[in-house]
């Protein structure tokens, strides 16, 4: 199987790229990004891309992957809806519409997150990662999945490229180990969301939109 993960020079998408890594059954992995990984690995390819808004210029860079895992993402603080919709959905739906004309029978799978609201209404972000999920749900991909993680414990060496959430993780594990323990469906690790894409994709699920209790389930 061979699989595109964007994002992975950030948490989820590193923690990703690491179980991919670790699979026998994967045999490349293609990171897009604008800038380089620090980690080097015989089945990783790298495509530096300088405009997430198109990838039809590097369309033949795309073809003959299995899966994509869509781990890019931005927060939204001191955003104003107009950006945040072009880097989130804009450049999200840019990679789909590209990887679906030429790939219709892959796997995509999207992380946006837990309180995404899927009516478009409510806050924001929650307004433009539903409409990001919808639209994703209704190209028509073999199989979409659209991962809603909610607190992650970064594990396997992986550290948050946010400054705020790597001081939370630095003072407050204990904290979310915790909550681990008195609330499991709420807390998963990052390595347990790249096991969960990869046996999604390998074996299916029986629901589109997957929760912190479905990562735990795919990984059983």
């Amino acid at each position: 199987m061979k699989v595109i993960i964007t994002g992975a020079t950030g948490m989820i998408g590193k923690g990703v790229l690491l179980e991919c890594l670790d699979q026998d059954n994967i045999t490349e992995v293609l990171s897009i990004s604008r800038r380089s990984l620090s980690i080097k690995h015989p089945k990783i390819k790298e495509l530096l891309h300088g405009d997430f808004s198109e990838f039809d210029s590097v369309r033949d860079q795309l073809e003959g992957y299995d899966a994509c895992y869509a781990c890019m993402g931005v927060s939204s603080a001191g955003m104003k809806e107009e950006e945040y919709t072009r880097l989130t959905y804009g450049y999200t739906m840019a990679l789909a519409r590209t990887l679906f004309q030429i790939n219709p029978h892959m796997t995509f799978i999207y992380v946006s997150g837990q309180g995404t609201d899927s009516t478009e209404s409510g806050s924001m972000w929650a307004r433009v990662k539903g409409k990001t999920e919808n639209d994703l749900l209704k190209l028509g991909f073999r199989q979409a999945f659209m991962f809603r993680p909610g607190m992650i414990i970064p594990v396997k060496g992986v550290s948050p490229s946010s400054k705020l959430y790597r001081a939370l993780i630095n003072n407050l594990t204990w904290l979310l180990k915790l909550m681990k323990r008195l609330a499991p469906n709420s807390v998963v690790d990052s390595a347990q969301i790249g096991q969960a894409m990869i046996t999604a994709t390998q074996s299916g699920y029986d629901k589109k939109i997957i929760a912190p209790g479905d990562i735990l389930k795919l990984n059983k």
